[in-house]
């Protein structure tokens, strides 16, 4: 019954995330010059997007290039003068 409660929940919070999303694409449509005054931003938000995708990329092959090498494994403290397990 609890999980019951928890599904009905989580899913009448993904609809008000999605209502409130669509009111606020709505919204935003009629103020200043609505989807018109979009074009004047376009490349900033394209560059945006693309950076943030860039940098997310990296960081991710980033974490995986470090735990691939084992630079994420602790030391061994026990180990006569320290280092790496393995």
């Amino acid at each position: 019954m609890r999980r019951t409660w928890t599904l009905i929940a989580l899913l009448a919070a993904l609809a008000a995330v999605a209502g409130l999303g669509g009111w606020t694409l709505y919204a935003s449509s009629r103020l200043g010059y609505g989807w018109e005054g979009l074009g004047q931003v376009l490349i900033f938000v394209i560059v945006g997007l693309i950076a943030v995708g860039g940098l997310t990329g990296g960081l991710m092959w980033l974490a995986f290039y470090s735990a691939r090498r084992g630079y994420d494994e602790p030391y061994d403290i026990n180990k006569p003068g320290g280092g790496r397990r393995g």
